[in-house]
């Protein structure tokens, strides 16, 4: 059996969790005879202590039924009891560690990437984090990133059982061709005091998380130490703005206070996976690289043809950001206005 930890907020399933439910539906097929289930565990949405939170929480559990059920998960376990209500790694390892899997998978997020390695110290077992792919399964090796996505290398999975976390947006979530109608068993997981030592306390609400419109972004506009001011953004504004895009930054760019932090983009700042990558004057350093190479399609616009962007970018404009982006936009909105 692959058993999936997934996630969940108030819309059920976290984005990463249904990517990690990809992955393993992907894993079953390779393997032959595995089956995908699920385990929640916790509280649904806002929990049971008032009537709107139990409302929350049964629209939160009907919605994670049927997304479940999309991506052909056979069961629903959830682990639940009131030394669950809050979160803690080590509690939320028991109840993984209460269900019998040969795989254990969950999302590189900071929850699932905990979870699986405190699963790893007290089996024994191997772990391979940030996994992107599959490479082979006689024996298992994945393909998965290392030194802030840099570099992939292949690992090979030995003893039982065997643990991978996801990279986030390494898989697109895809439903299943034949969804399935999974059961919803509920069990109480025998928790000890060793494993409520650190739990989370308490949530306070801060101030809106900005980079969630640069990490949702079907279309981002970069920008690099090539736009040369803090003063030289407009035309890259008014492409933004026509594109209907997020503006994101290269490190120097905010290290220099040209662009607020919450655009970065790199091993440091955010990390997107759009439909297209629009770098302009963006050198391409490694670190970079880290927070752009997800994306499905990246054109260049820099002076310099022998730039790591341009060099690895699908496509590359050898000119001067501030002639080849105005006449962008310029054809862009001709186009517009033309119905082309």
């Amino acid at each position: 059996m692959i058993l999936v930890l997934v996630e969940t907020d108030n819309s059920g399933a976290t984005l990463t969790s249904l990517e990690t439910l990809t992955f393993a539906r992907e894993l079953a097929g390779r393997l032959g005879d595995e089956t995908v289930e699920a385990l929640v565990v916790g509280p649904l949405g806002a929990g049971e202590a008032s009537p709107t939170g139990a409302q929350t929480a049964q629209r939160v559990k009907e919605r994670l039924s049927t997304q479940l059920a999309e991506h052909s998960v056979r069961s629903i376990h959830h682990a639940t009891g009131e030394r669950l209500e809050r979160y803690g790694a080590a509690a939320w390892a028991t109840a993984l560690g209460a269900l019998p899997a040969e795989y254990l998978l969950a999302a590189g997020t900071p929850r699932g990437s905990e979870v699986l390695a405190h699963m790893a110290a007290r089996t024994g077992a191997m772990m391979a984090a940030n996994a992107v792919g599959i490479v082979g399964t006689e024996p298992l090796i994945v393909s998965r990133q290392v030194m802030g996505g840099a570099v992939f290398e292949h690992m090979r999975l030995d003893g039982s059982p065997q643990m991978i976390t996801v990279a986030g947006h390494a898989v697109d979530p895809v439903a299943a061709e034949e969804p399935s109608e999974p059961p919803w068993h509920e069990f109480e997981p025998e928790l000890s005091d060793a494993d409520l030592v650190t739990a989370v306390v308490r949530v306070e609400t801060g101030a809106p998380d900005a980079t969630s419109t640069l990490t949702g972004a079907r279309v981002v506009v970069g920008a690099g130490r090539g736009v040369g001011s803090a003063d030289g953004f407009d035309d890259l504004l008014e492409l933004k703005e026509q594109l209907g895009a997020a503006m994101g930054a290269s490190r120097v760019v905010t290290s220099l206070g040209w662009r607020p932090h919450h655009e970065q983009i790199g091993q440091t700042g955010s990390r997107i996976s759009p439909d297209v990558y629009l770098a302009c004057g963006i050198s391409g350093a490694v670190q970079h690289w880290a927070g752009c190479q997800s994306a499905k399609m990246i054109v260049a616009i820099n002076t310099d043809p022998d730039a790591p962007m341009v060099t690895q970018a699908d496509y590359a404009i050898i000119g001067d950001l501030h002639q080849v982006v105005p006449a962008l936009t310029a054809e862009l909105r001709r186009r517009e206005s033309s119905g082309g």
